[in-house]
This record gives structure tokens, sequence and C-alpha cells, in this order.
């Protein structure tokens, strides 16, 4: 065998790796309904807070007088599921009205079951679904569409509470009108803390406004707008007493 020498020209050129995929978050209109565990992941790939100002895992406990004056209005006939139950908050207000509640959450807060994720799960644990989600990166608007493919078989309402500003947002506005709630209740006074801790709040969380958004399957009507006290509710009975 004889050796030669290689031109330059000869040479390949050394194979280049593919530039690495970009990184962005996902818009609110790109959440899909199925395999909706990786958005979990995606929201916390770099630990317990999304950001550096927000609360371990979006833990913000809702008021008991924010749920108690949703009880006052809505009725819920069948068992209930809080999938992002925390502490309890509202979980025990529901409980308290005489409602069976099952409780879960992704995190262990010493309430209810852990280590489920909700966007998870592929059937309904209980008829009705009433949460206060997680609001970053795509949780919150994830929660709402998970819940309501899942009560679709159930026939169940979706009580979400949400801050009152997502309601107005170029990127939800195509899934609003596609997806119409039966009612919002905006709230009058309504802070949740984070993690339940005033002295952890920025001075925008005592300035955000909640709504309770409520979709029924059994109204078909268009959607209403409604104002809703936190004080002087009823602590047990409500519009199931009637």
């Amino acid at each position: 065998m004889s050796l030669r020498l290689i031109h330059p020209r000869e040479l390949k050129p050394p194979e280049t790796a593919p530039a690495p995929a970009r990184m962005r978050l996902l818009r609110p209109d790109e959440v899909r309904t199925t395999n909706l565990i990786a958005e979990t992941a995606r929201a916390f790939r770099f630990g317990p807070r999304i950001s550096p100002g927000r609360a371990p895992y979006e833990f913000y406990p809702t008021p008991p007088e924010a749920t108690r004056a949703l009880l006052a209005v809505e009725c819920f006939e069948g068992s209930i599921w809080e999938p992002a139950c925390g502490e309890g908050h509202i979980s025990k207000v529901l409980l308290e009205a005489g409602h069976l509640v099952v409780s879960t959450d992704l995190v262990d807060h010493g309430y209810g079951e852990p280590a489920r994720d909700f966007l998870g799960e592929q059937v309904a644990l209980a008829k009705h679904i009433v949460t206060n989600p997680p609001y970053g990166r795509g949780l919150g608007d994830a929660f709402v569409k998970h819940a309501l493919h899942l009560t679709a078989k159930t026939g169940g309402k979706v009580a979400m509470l949400l801050n009152i500003n997502s309601l107005c947002h170029p990127r939800r506005h195509a899934f609003f009108v596609a997806h119409p709630p039966s009612i919002i209740y905006a709230l009058d006074e309504c802070v949740c803390w984070p993690s339940g801790d005033p002295a952890q709040a920025t001075t925008t969380i005592a300035k955000q406004r909640y709504c309770w958004v409520v979709w029924n399957r059994d109204e078909k009507c268009a959607t209403r707008f409604a104002w809703l006290s936190t004080r002087a509710v009823p602590t047990k009975s409500g519009a199931c007493a009637a």
C-alpha cells in the first residue's frame, strides 16, 4: 500500500453539530389537553420558584371567605375535586358546607394526597373541579383547559379563582370565545398571600384583583358578569340550601 499526502482541498470540513433548539415559554393558546404533564416539568425545571419573586410551587392560599362567597351563589351537586389543595384552604370550606371533596396536590403541604400532577391525570377524580390554580408559565391556562377536558365526561362544573386581568389578554381571547364561561364573579376583596404570609408579599400582590370564573355545561346562555362580596357570607349554608 502506497502512502501519499492529502491535499488540503481534499479534506472534508468537520461536521458541525446542529444548533440547540431555542427554549421559550409556551403561549396560552399553544397549551394542549394531552401530555400536559410536561407543562408542569417545564414550569418548575429550575426549581420550586418559577421566578425569584414568586412563592415556591405557586402556593398562594385562598382566603376562606372567597370560597364561602362562591358557595353562596353556586350549587355543586355531587363530589368536588380540589387539584391544587395546598394546605386545604378551599377544601376545608367545601367540607364545612357538607360536600364530598377529593384533595390532591403536586407537592406535600401536609393536606390531601401529594405527588398528584393534575395536568397528568387522565380521569376526573370527582364530578366538579374547584381550585385556585398556579398561574406562572402558562400553568393557569393549562389547568383551565384540562379541567374542562376532564369534566366533559362527568358533566360537572369548573370554578377557577383567577386574576381578573387574565381575562383581558390577546392570546386568551380566542379560547374564551370558543369556551365562554357561564358566569364571572368579581370579588370585592380577596388577597392571596405568597405561602399564606403577608410578609413575603411584593407590592403588587395586594393590588391584584380576583374573580371566580365558572363553567356550567347545563347553561347555554351568554356569559354573565356579577359582583360578589366576600364579606358577611354564610359559613355553611349556600346556594344548594335553597
